[in-house]
């Protein structure tokens, strides 16, 4: 394991030695959301200030939902656009939590990026999330003149759950006649396999323990619902003529093998993919910038492949 994330979780153990925490589903979801936005927020100060940053609402599923712009410094008035959703199984994270992380891919990339706020689960089951991005990955195709998107040179991206938005809306605009997506930025996308992968099996935690996954499942409130197929991603998922992907996986991740698979079924599909794999680091490491050098490093990747993709 890179050596910055081992001494930060030693500390968080030793911390925590003889403590007992109450099972998740015996907390409020709001004090679960403050404390990982603080945490996550708190572990994220390094990142990039020279962007413009302006808080906005575009269309949801069933209302405006909030929304945050990152313009680069020195943008043109027109540039590439992201579209991104934030990680933390559908029931956490917001765009506090993820800010600094959207900063480093638009400073770095030089492209704008727009950050959805979507409904979470459990106040707002499935499909809410999905239904959310949906409407405003489409927004942002309809004002993109607005929010300076360049609409031929738009993608979507997401993080864990966010990944799976990503992926799915990328499936739900594939025949779009109009709303065409460039790109796909599925960074250790949450899949939802159709099996319990080995990953899954093995690996409970570091930061996404098994716990984790069940009470967000169970927040999620998707396994009998007509349309679970927008979250299963598994091989059951047409992924054929979706825009090109960059995927990322961590070695100290449950969700790694998922990730592979999914990365593999887009290639299998004849979808131009490139799959990067971090053996040492975990789950949700994009949003802890300040814990390690590796993901200042990692960032400047998945920017680099983003500005690649869109020019």
């Amino acid at each position: 394991m890179d050596p910055h994330f081992k001494a930060m979780l030693d500390q968080e153990a030793a911390a925590a030695a003889g403590q007992t925490p109450p099972p998740l589903s015996a907390v409020p979801p709001a004090m679960i959301r403050a404390g990982y936005s603080l945490q996550r927020k708190s572990q994220n100060q390094s990142a990039p200030l020279d962007v413009e940053v302006r808080d906005l609402r575009v269309a949801g599923g069933e209302g405006p939902v909030p929304a945050r712009l990152y313009v680069p410094a020195g943008a043109p008035d027109v540039t590439a656009g992201l579209v991104y959703f934030h990680g933390g199984g559908f029931a956490i994270g917001d765009l506090e939590s993820h800010d600094g992380h959207c900063r480093r891919l638009a400073a770095y990339s030089g492209c704008r990026v727009l950050a959805i706020d979507y409904r979470l689960a459990p106040e707002h089951p499935f499909p809410a999330g999905h239904d959310d991005c949906l409407a405003a990955t489409r927004w942002a195709f309809d004002h993109a003149a607005e929010i300076g998107f360049d609409p031929r040179r738009i993608a979507v991206g997401g993080c864990s759950a966010g990944g799976n938005l990503a992926a799915s809306i990328a499936i739900d605009l594939k025949s779009d006649p109009v709303r065409q997506l460039a790109f796909q930025l599925l960074l250790y996308p949450y899949i939802c396999p159709d099996e319990t992968t080995p990953s899954r099996q093995a690996l409970d935690g570091p930061i996404l323990t098994k716990a984790a996954l069940d009470w967000f499942q169970t927040c999620l409130a998707a396994d009998d619902h007509p349309a679970i197929n927008r979250v299963i991603l598994g091989s059951g998922a047409d992924v054929s003529g979706t825009p090109p992907a960059y995927v990322v996986t961590a070695g100290y991740d449950p969700l790694q093998d998922e990730g592979r698979d999914y990365a593999d079924r887009l290639k299998a599909a004849g979808i131009a993919t490139d799959h990067v794999h971090y053996p040492d680091l975990v789950h949700d490491f994009f949003v802890m910038g300040d814990v390690s050098p590796a993901v200042e490093a990692a960032a400047r990747e998945a920017a680099a492949a983003l500005k690649a993709a869109l020019g």
